[in-house]
């Protein structure tokens, strides 16, 4: 019964590190579609698939009124579609999604059955890349229960915030998922970043970057698939790849037993 259990918390993770072509979701869908068929086509099925940030439009944002999936119907098709098919979990990375009068960017993510699972609009929105100019910012927490384990969402520049990492981790979470478009020259920040995040919160950090470049802004790929004592699993290079790993979220709870930070934490004096 012991070994049953055990088993049942282990999950192969794939993250397709994917190039996007800004403004051309045509080609963005087709190429995504290809690399899942990859990933479920591998010697060692995934139970879990998770995208990059931004996925189906890049960061074509004087276009992406035009552009964005409007109520995420064509994403939330394909994907319910594909993960019914094949049985496997979906994190479909993030997309430009409008929902009325306004784009979001959205995480939706799916269960084995096709079901919608959780979703996610980024709240914290990127000066640097003026998606304040053009997106509309969320204003809830991203979770989803993944096999019975509480997991968050964060998208990119959230990373920066340990807050709401934290704020995840308090509401029971053993997983973050963070798609993302992380370009170059901020490796350093990026892979000090989510850490960082795994270490403090004693969780699974499973960050999803594309490569490539759009415009003068290259991307450097760099996807992660860290433990909860901050041991890197998984690592990419900068080329288009799919990474994958075992994980064990028996491992969360034993290091969390182990180094009671929760615990020990004093929130009245901060």
């Amino acid at each position: 019964m012991g070994n049953e259990n055990k088993a049942a918390h282990k999950l192969n993770v794939a993250l397709l590190q994917m190039n996007i072509t800004a403004g051309e979701p045509e080609t963005n869908f087709a190429r995504l579609q290809d690399l899942l068929e990859q990933a479920v086509n591998a010697p060692v099925k995934p139970d879990v698939i998770v995208f990059p940030e931004m996925w189906n439009t890049g960061y074509a944002l004087d276009r992406i009124q035009e552009l964005a999936d409007a109520g995420g119907a064509r994403t939330k098709e394909m994907m319910s579609a594909f993960s019914r098919k094949h049985g496997v979990h979906l994190v479909a990375g993030s997309i430009a999604e409008k929902r009325g009068a306004d784009v979001f960017n959205t995480i939706y993510t799916f269960d084995r059955q096709g079901e919608e699972a959780g979703q996610y609009s980024k709240i914290h929105l990127f000066r640097l890349m003026e998606e304040e100019k053009f997106l509309q910012a969320g204003d809830t927490p991203g979770k989803m229960s993944l096999e019975g384990a509480e997991a968050g969402l964060m998208i990119c520049y959230d990373i920066r915030f340990p807050e709401l990492a934290r704020r995840l981790a308090l509401d029971g979470a053993k997983l973050l998922f963070v798609p993302a478009e992380w370009p170059h020259p901020r490796l350093h920040h990026w892979r000090t970043l989510l850490t960082a995040r795994a270490i403090e919160n004693q969780m699974y950090v499973i960050a999803c970057n594309r490569v490539g470049t759009s415009g003068d802004t290259a991307f450097f790929g760099h996807s992660l698939i860290i433990d909860p004592w901050g041991e890197i699993l998984a690592e990419g290079g900068e080329e288009e790849a799919i990474l994958t790993a075992e994980i064990d979220l028996a491992l969360v709870d034993e290091v969390r037993g182990r180094i009671p930070v929760f615990q020990d934490r004093r929130p009245s004096l901060y």
